[in-house]
Parts: structure tokens; sequence; C-alpha cells
């Protein structure tokens, strides 16, 4: 496979991620995500259920751009219960209420401050509503645990 990085993550046991993105495919790292990864022989796998916005009374802001902030920080919160790094997330899935192009800065953002050059393979889908009326982002996870 030609242009394959491998991206090496915080454990030191070799639990390692390959990121894969064919020289001959459109570049998805500027919008914040990888063509494939493959994960590791023997590693387990983790599912982390859709994480939104809410704080942790429950509340939701009104804005898009915190309630992303705030499910990226919940993703983190669930990655750190699991012992794992956001380097060993292998694929999101995120959920955007009304998508329009410029919700993708602010996602590309919170994706990039969360997982740097390791960017996960993802996927966005365009929803009318989420499972809570004043929801409008939501992110689940695969990650991979020693």
């Amino acid at each position: 496979m030609t242009g394959v990085p491998t991206v090496t993550t915080a454990n030191e046991n070799d639990l390692k991620l390959t990121i894969v993105n064919p020289r001959n495919l459109n570049d998805p790292t500027p919008n914040g995500y990888s063509t494939a990864v493959i994960t590791p022989c023997g590693a387990r796998v983790a599912y982390i259920s859709g994480q939104g916005g809410q704080d942790s009374t429950g509340a939701l802001s009104p804005d898009f751009a915190v309630q992303v902030e705030q499910a990226y920080a919940n993703l983190r919160t669930s990655l750190d219960a699991l012992g794992a790094k956001p380097d060993q997330v292998a694929k999101l899935t995120v959920f955007v209420v009304d998508h329009d192009m410029s919700k993708l800065e602010v996602l590309t953002r919170n994706v990039r401050a969360m997982f740097g050059e390791a960017l996960p393979a993802q996927t966005l889908i365009p929803v009318p509503k989420l499972a809570i009326d004043p929801m409008l982002f939501e992110v689940e996870a695969v990650a991979i645990l020693e």
C-alpha cells in the first residue's frame, strides 16, 4: 500500500493504529479524518455510544459550537474511563442536525484539537433531529484497548 503512514499511540506497548490515506484519493486530512484505519491484531475493541453536548447536569447550550466542544469533552471522559487515549480511536461517526458547510469548520477544529495528526476514520451523517430535541450534535467512537 503506498502512502501508508503508521501512527503510534501514547501507549508504549506496541498498540498502534495504521492510518491509510491512498495517494490516488483526495486527501481527507484537511477535513479532520483519515480514509481508513487498521487496528492491530489482538487488540480489544470498545464501542462508545453517541456523546452529545450535555454538560454534567444534562444541560444543552443552544449554540452548535458549544455542543460540539462539550461532546468531544464527553468523549474524552468516556475514553479516560476505559483507560484509552484519543490516538486509540479508530473510527468516529458524527451526527449533525441541519448540517451545512458552515458547521464543517467547527467540526474540523474540534477533531484536530482532540486527535492532532492521528485522525481516525470518520463518517458525518446529516440528520433532521437527534434523540433530544435541543441536541445539535452527537459523536460515537470505536476505540482499541490493550
